[in-house]
């Protein structure tokens, strides 16, 4: 196997996941600054955003839809801002998943792109990096904002609505799957 590997184009290597991964947590902000919500599901409508977050009253075609970050991280984020650990809900994404590489589901290639599924039906597009809001430094104390730079999370555009439920397995794929 080892081998084999080591014969694959970095085009190759950078489809190639080790594991599906699998969607830990929904939260939604109502509104500017209100607290999140957490769901046990959520309607994604194509284009706009989850049904009950504020990103559905954006203009529909934006690059942030959705925000998701990476359950791993957050053990990081609590230790380089000197916490014993970090709530989910306070970070303001939307979607918390685990076992899969979000930053390596943004392709590296333009003419090569890269579909995150979630569940059944939803498919999403990464649109770039969820940079940390000043907010941080009240959230999570005095250089918090340092402490989430670079583990912030991704932003996404919904390709494919649907419903998202905590435990859908995510998997990253070239391939756009059929309607």
């Amino acid at each position: 196997m080892i081998a084999a590997a080591e014969s694959l184009t970095l085009r190759e290597l950078t489809r190639r996941f080790a594991t599906p991964g699998r969607l830990e947590q929904i939260w939604l902000r109502p509104r500017r600054a209100a607290p999140t919500v957490g769901v046990h599901e959520v309607l994604a409508i194509e284009g706009r955003g989850l049904e009950g977050d504020r990103s559905l009253q954006a203009r529909g075609g934006g690059k942030r839809q959705v925000t998701l970050i990476q359950a791993e991280h957050l053990t990081g984020i609590a230790a380089m801002a000197g916490l014993v650990a970090v709530d989910p809900a306070s970070l303001r994404r939307n979607l918390v998943v685990s076992g899969l590489n979000l930053l390596a589901a943004k392709p590296l290639f333009a003419d090569q792109p890269l579909w995150l599924r979630i569940g059944d039906e939803v498919v999403l597009e990464i649109t770039g990096p969820c940079e940390p809001c000043s907010k941080m430094e009240a959230v999570l104390g005095p250089g918090g904002y340092n402490a989430m730079r670079g583990h912030g999370g991704v932003t996404a555009r919904i390709i494919r609505g649907g419903r998202l439920r905590v435990g859908d397995v995510l998997t990253c794929d070239a391939a756009l799957p059929p309607r």
